[in-house]
């Protein structure tokens, strides 16, 4: 039966890293479609998430997360303690400053700070918000086209294709403890988009993709198991 409640929502996403980008591109797409949107911020200054909620009233939590720092996810995770999430979407990333520099140029605090935050980060994410998530609910997080390794026949930008091909390597392990779990597991490869991590060179902006994330994610709801897709909703060799 369809509600007539104007104020009922289709359903609840948690977005990790909704400040400004395609995190917060994807926040105001989803309140379009009607959703209540959980959203993390780093630090405790306005973002544009802040704008939004402003913008939405009472369908908009701005909560503070550094994906980087394990108590500030624990911390959370006691937050939302009780609470059901429909889609957990996980879009925290970066890259190395010199992205054509090789791996064997990279220094090794780089390194770490590229894998902490676009491997580690998000996978400590999943398993300690996993509990928040709905039974038949989704997990998310962006990957990006460049992990698959298979796809690799021109280099470059190794240090981000490392980062993003092991975080697509840890979720695979996470399926596979998970196997038979009805949740729905999606990394998402949503293509060169014009962004502060994207450049300006891109070929395509958030107005025109962000759409396309958001109706391929929803699309998946209610197929258990992983996928990884691109944003129009083929699927990425591995």
């Amino acid at each position: 039966m369809t509600s007539n409640d104007p104020n009922e929502t289709a359903g609840t996403i948690l977005i990790v890293g909704a400040s400004r980008g395609l995190g917060h591109a994807m926040a105001a797409e989803f309140l379009r479609r009607n959703w209540a949107v959980i959203g993390t911020v780093r630090g405790t200054g306005n973002t544009l998430l802040h704008a939004l909620a402003d913008t939405f009233p009472g369908r908009v939590e701005v909560e503070m997360l550094d994906v980087t720092e394990r108590e500030q996810i624990a911390a959370l995770r006691g937050r939302l303690s009780g609470r059901t999430i429909d889609v957990l979407f996980v879009n925290a990333g970066t890259a190395n400053t010199d992205q054509d520099e090789t791996i064997a140029e990279v220094t090794t605090d780089e390194f770490v700070r590229v894998m902490l935050t676009n491997a580690l980060g998000p996978m400590r994410v999943v398993e300690g918000l996993q509990a928040c998530v709905a039974p038949a609910g989704m997990i998310g997080i962006m990957s990006s086209g460049q992990g698959s390794i298979s796809n690799n026949n021109s280099g470059g930008h190794e240090v981000y294709r490392g980062s993003k091909a092991a975080l697509n390597q840890y979720m695979r392990s996470y399926a596979a403890r998970h196997a038979g779990d009805s949740r729905t597991l999606v990394l998402m490869a949503p293509g060169w988009i014009r962004t502060a991590l994207g450049g300006a060179a891109a070929p395509f902006g958030m107005e025109e993709t962000v759409p396309q994330i958001v109706t391929t994610l929803l699309a998946q709801r209610g197929r258990p198991g992983l996928r990884y897709l691109e944003r129009d909703g083929r699927t990425v060799p591995w």
